[in-house]
């Protein structure tokens, strides 16, 4: 799928979509730049996916550190000279609360990780990848990207920010062969949504519910969603904001 010796990154790469992501890209043929800010978990995440694609390597990186960002690109280029791929997936949810009662602390830590930091990485790689006139971004959106949802103000703003920014990095780089698109998930099995159902079988029920197939998503089809639009498969899609979401925005 992958020509060879392509270099892919993930960040927010040791758990969830993240990992399904790089392991994915280790399948496809890939050296994986595996990143997250828990060394430990990101450092385990690395060993399994070297033992698919040994040339992969992790380094640690807290997108909302602009200092670290770039330490994470030059270790790329100084390592492999090229980046063929990137899926900027780091993100958290933050604290649930209407909007009135959404501290600041938390607006800012959520913008600060989720849409800031994704500008960071994405900044760099397009860097990296418009002298090369090859290329694909695949930014972590949301559905809460594309419809609203209570309760999570500063995910719904983060998340809308990244499709916006999605967009405007699609046009502008377009003709250095460049792709930029965002994936939009509905809820999936994760860390992250266990802690907001805490795993409770009514909660996690009526988060079903939310969906026409009446189940959440899985990791690995997000993860060979992505995977998808990263390779020479998708040469003539950008600019997208593609939901995977069993049909949810479509009601």
């Amino acid at each position: 799928m992958y020509p060879k010796d392509s270099v892919a990154l993930v960040t927010g790469a040791a758990t969830g979509i993240g990992y399904a992501t790089a392991l994915a890209f280790a399948k496809a043929g890939c050296r994986v730049v595996v990143s997250d800010r828990d060394a430990k978990r990101g450092e385990q995440a690395a060993e399994a996916i070297r033992a698919i694609s040994p040339g992969s390597i992790f380094v640690a990186c807290d997108v909302a550190v602009p200092e670290q960002v770039a330490a994470l690109h030059r270790k790329i280029a100084d390592t492999f000279g090229r980046l063929d791929a990137a899926c900027n997936n780091a993100g958290i949810e933050g604290e649930q609360a209407p909007t009135a009662d959404c501290t600041l602390e938390n607006f800012d830590r959520v913008i600060g990780i989720n849409l800031r930091g994704l500008f960071l990485c994405m900044k760099e790689q397009l860097k990296m990848m418009a002298p090369q006139k090859r290329g694909a971004i695949v930014n972590l959106a949301s559905v809460a990207g594309l419809v609203g949802f209570a309760g999570l103000p500063a995910y719904c703003a983060s998340k809308g920010g990244v499709v916006q920014l999605t967009k405007g990095a699609a046009l502008e780089y377009a003709e250095a062969n460049v792709r930029v698109n965002a994936v939009c998930p509905g809820a999936i099995k994760t860390e992250m949504i266990d802690r907001i159902t805490h795993q409770d079988p009514a909660t996690e029920q009526a988060f079903n519910a939310l969906h026409p197939m009446m189940r959440m998503g899985t990791v690995q089809e997000v993860a060979d969603t992505i995977v998808f639009l990263c390779s020479p498969q998708a040469s003539f899609i950008t600019g997208q904001a593609l939901a995977v979401d069993g049909g949810m925005v479509a009601r």
